[in-house]
């Protein structure tokens, strides 16, 4: 006589979470590759179902330039006509 055996459920394994990174720039997209690999690991009587939850978070860095011209470079404010009595040019 052959007797069956009813499958026996295991608690979960709960793996750490996988995070991934997107980096994005208003001037240039960059393609990050980050590989994986898989391996699936079958033992006779134990069964592994691996579940792969996902998030997703976003993160927006800005960065700002500020330049100084030299003097002789800085344009005539509208209506200026040159300098008034009194100044005296190199």
């Amino acid at each position: 006589m052959h007797m069956h055996q009813c499958s026996k459920v295991w608690p979960a394994v709960v793996h750490p979470t996988k995070c991934c990174v997107n980096h994005t720039c208003s001037n240039n997209i960059v393609p990050h590759i980050h590989p994986s690999h898989t391996t699936t690991v079958n033992h006779v009587h134990f069964q592994h179902n691996h579940y792969f939850p996902h998030s997703q978070s976003q993160v927006t860095e800005v960065t700002h330039q500020h330049f100084a011209a030299p003097p002789a470079q800085v344009p005539p404010r509208p209506g200026f006509f040159g300098p008034g009595p009194g100044f005296f040019g190199r």
